[in-house]
């Protein structure tokens, strides 16, 4: 029987650790995020300090119920998802969905690497940690502006523009940015301005000296013909 329980992301991952880690180690995957907000409801209560609604994501459920009898049988669970934002909030949605922060029993450790080495996956176990919680919240705030965003202007963009266009956080932003740029080309002037520069020898010097004209003691002054 297993007594360690490794959890990754991708599939693709299992087979290749757990020939590095060995017959007392059982490595699943979680084939990515199993919790989301509910595609039909916003998910998001506004009112009442934006505490977010997370449900199952469909398809997740069989996988979910295998990871608990995984988590049962092990003294030790290591959460090896990705290393970065959205692998830190992966593994805390494993710990809720699976309810190992209520399990006393059960030690539970966050563990990262960057490359599918023996030694990298080796060296993450002699360095868990617990879970980055302000990583989780730099995810779970993304998500919440993605959703707040998309699902306030989306409609918008369907009942003006056309249905089935999407907003976001990203997107919707840098959209303003370029619309905002456009409108200062189109109001633009152009205006007849010159340079003008001065090649000056200098005594003792074989290299001339090249003065350009930038005003006068007043400040910086244009030369418009």
């Amino acid at each position: 029987m297993a007594k360690y329980l490794v959890i990754v992301e991708s599939p693709a991952k299992v087979k290749t650790i757990k020939k590095f880690l060995g017959a007392n180690y059982d490595v699943e995957a979680s084939n990515g995020h199993v919790r989301d907000f509910p595609k039909s409801q916003f998910g998001i209560d506004v009112e009442n300090d934006f505490e977010p609604k997370y449900i199952t994501i469909r398809g997740k459920g069989e996988l979910l119920a295998k990871l608990r009898k995984a988590a049962k049988k092990a003294d030790k669970i290591y959460l090896a998802t990705d290393p970065d934002r959205e692998g830190e909030a992966i593994s805390w949605h494993l710990m809720k969905a699976l309810k190992l922060d209520e399990q006393k029993d059960k030690k539970v450790y966050r563990i990262s690497f960057n490359e599918i080495t023996k030694n990298a996956v080796k060296a993450s176990l002699k360095e868990p940690r617990a879970i980055d919680e302000n990583l989780v919240d730099a995810q779970q705030a993304r998500r919440m502006l993605d959703r707040m965003v998309g699902y306030l202007i989306s409609p918008l963009l369907w009942a003006k523009v056309k249905r089935g266009l999407s907003a976001g956080r990203v997107q919707s932003v840098a959209l303003r940015m370029i619309c905002d740029r456009e409108e200062e080309i189109n109001a633009f002037i152009p205006e007849e301005y010159w340079t003008l520069d001065a090649q000056l020898h200098v005594h003792g010097s074989r290299k001339k000296l090249t003065a350009h004209y930038y005003g006068d003691k007043d400040g910086r002054k244009a030369i418009h013909s």
